[in-house]
């Protein structure tokens, strides 16, 4: 667990930030009528409410007073029909609000999607899964919470404070600052409430994030754990993180669990205040049954909004601190920019040249050092060399996901960074060792869901590379379902299916990076037969630790912290009894070994 997975997920930030909410503010734009139709059915809605204290009131000092009966059914119907109305506004009220905040989300998401797949090979080095995740998951939906529950439902409790202070003052200027006395202890309480809050929210994120990152390692190193027994150390210190995270829930339950029963304890104080007040004005006749009867309705309606804007304060708390985290996303400049001018790339014969290229994942640490070689459209070449050579890396730089510091790499005599991206790539397929296959079927995993490539080519891909014979014998073929990663299908298997992947994109530049490494014997001969129909008229690269699968390259550079130390054919670097003899010496050896055992 990385420190500044710690450190990015822990840091709360401020409750309320002016910068971060208008930038939100930006996505409700497209629908901001919603928003309006939002704030005015708030209106609405919220005065439906205190009507009816009023309409009990004007039923009280009217007709039940004075034993007047005749108007009772209106004021009945009234009051009837005001709580229906109320009803279906706040239909249309929630509908809208969720559709406002579903709509907003969608949005927000496809541009994190977007935006992540833009991003540089370089970023998802540094950065954990895990991060990227939960950006696009349950920040996004903290988010939600503000959008549909937040922002425009803090018009609903605004509204319904004004409206009942209207019609108190309207009734009665004397009871309503009677009942208003007991607000600055409230706000004083709210205050701290808001501190505590927000310190225990602190601890709270701080826990979880160090819970969350526990099990996300431990998940993925659980063959070591289990390999060297750990199981029980390991569950103890995972007890240790969950109950830190407990305990800083239960102490943010107990700032809740204390407010809230305060402003009841406010409200039955300000209730008292009414009645003793109240009663006192209604026995020298200054003040009527139905005035006192409706202030103690408006008091129990009042200091609802007011807890429930607490609520609303933890929501944005959680939403600042959130969208925080998921503009420092799509803050991230990590790209392999394209050109302003691309140049046309269209009939692509295949020639690749790298000339005096340096390279480094980190600054000045160059994994790459004046490299220097050409490849003839057609020609097949081998790369090798000791792990941390930089073998790969050439395949990195040459697909540019990473770009070089210094030199140029040509293909058909352009440099590269002067093509575009897409259309660079789409001359070029990869076949890696370690395979990631998609969701889906096995159709889909050759096509990529490219509408192009027919199911009669990406069949034609399959024969030519063997995958056909164990795709054949699957219950549903084609259509076979595949499970996360190919979880269901051997190592052997799963290459062939990359091997068909990348045939039935028909590239004229072919890389085979360790693609034969890890697979058996009799799977292996199937791909050498396939690779020798596959390589006519592609330029191929080939990066193999087993010196077997490469001897018929027309050219094999052999690989040393960086450099390009041998160059030649099988034979002639056999004959220079140099790095190149070693490793075939070594190799051979090993064979010999296995075979005498």
């Amino acid at each position: 667990m990385s420190n500044d997975y710690k450190s990015e997920d822990e840091v709360l930030g401020k409750a309320y930030d002016a910068r971060l909410m208008r930038r939100l503010l930006g996505y409700i734009k497209p629908y901001k009528k919603y928003v309006v139709f939002a704030i005015i059915l708030n209106a609405v809605v919220a005065a439906l409410g205190p009507v009816r204290p009023y309409l009990t009131k004007v039923a009280i000092d009217k007709y039940i007073v004075k034993s007047n009966y005749d108007g009772l059914l209106l004021i009945a119907v009234l009051l009837f029909a005001s709580l229906l109305l109320q009803s279906i506004i706040q239909y249309f009220l929630t509908y809208y609000t969720q559709l406002l905040g579903q709509k907003t989300i969608y949005d927000l998401r496809m541009q994190l999607f977007s935006h992540t797949q833009k991003l540089a090979l370089k970023f998802f080095d540094k950065t954990p899964i895990g991060r990227i995740v939960t950006r696009t998951t349950n920040d996004v939906e903290s988010l939600n919470q503000l959008f549909s529950s937040g922002i425009v439902m803090v018009f609903s409790d605004i509204f319904i404070i004004i409206w009942i202070l209207l019609f108190m003052f309207f009734m009665d200027v004397k009871l309503s600052l009677v009942t208003l006395s007991v607000l600055p202890i409230l706000f004083y309480g709210t205050f701290l409430f808001r501190k505590k809050v927000r310190e225990s929210y602190r601890d709270v994120r701080m826990h979880l994030a160090r819970l969350n990152s526990y099990m996300q390692e431990h998940v993925t190193g659980m063959s070591v754990v289990q390999i060297f027994r750990k199981e029980e150390s390991e569950e103890k210190r995972y007890a240790h993180i969950n109950a830190d995270h407990r305990d800083a829930n239960i102490r943010s339950i107990f700032y809740y669990a204390v407010f809230y029963p305060g402003v009841e304890f406010l409200s039955s104080i300000a209730i008292g205040l009414i009645i003793w007040y109240g009663g006192g004005e209604v026995f020298q006749g200054v003040l009527t049954i139905g005035v006192l009867f409706a202030f103690i309705q408006y008091t129990e309606m009042f200091f609802r909004p007011i807890r429930d804007l607490s609520e609303k304060y933890n929501i944005m708390q959680t939403a600042m601190a959130s969208s925080e985290r998921i503009f420092k996303l799509l803050d991230n400049q990590t790209f392999v920019n394209n050109p302003a001018y691309p140049k046309s790339f269209e009939k692509v014969k295949g020639e690749i040249e790298f000339r005096n290229v340096w390279f480094a994942y980190q600054k000045e640490e160059y994994v790459l050092k004046n490299i220097s070689f050409k490849i003839k459209p057609g020609e097949s070449i081998a790369i090798v060399g000791h792990t941390g050579a930089g073998k790969t890396s050439i395949i990195n730089i040459l697909t540019r996901f990473y770009d070089i510091q210094k030199g140029s790499i040509l293909v058909d005599g352009i440099d590269i960074r002067d093509i575009d991206k897409r259309d660079l790539r789409k001359h070029i397929s990869t076949v890696l060792q370690d395979v990631f296959l998609f969701s889906g079927d096995i159709k889909s995993n050759i096509s990529m869901a490219n509408e192009n490539i027919s199911l009669v080519k990406l069949q034609q891909a399959a024969r030519t590379v063997g995958a056909d014979k164990f795709i054949e014998s699957l219950p549903e073929k084609y259509n076979e379902v595949v499970k996360e990663r190919g979880a269901t299908l051997s190592v052997g298997q799963k290459q062939l299916i990359s091997f068909a992947r990348a045939l039935a994109y028909d590239p004229r530049i072919l890389i085979l990076d360790e693609a034969t490494s890890s697979i058996d014997t009799e799977t292996e001969l199937l791909i050498q037969r396939a690779i020798e129909k596959l390589l006519i008229g592609r330029t191929a690269i080939v990066i193999a630790h087993r010196l077997s699968t490469i001897q018929s390259s027309d050219k094999i550079l052999v690989m040393h912290k960086g450099e390009i130390r041998e160059t030649g054919n099988h034979q002639e670097l056999l004959a220079k009894r140099g790095i190149y003899y070693k490793l075939y010496q070594l190799q051979y050896k090993d064979q010999e070994v296995v075979r005498s055992n």
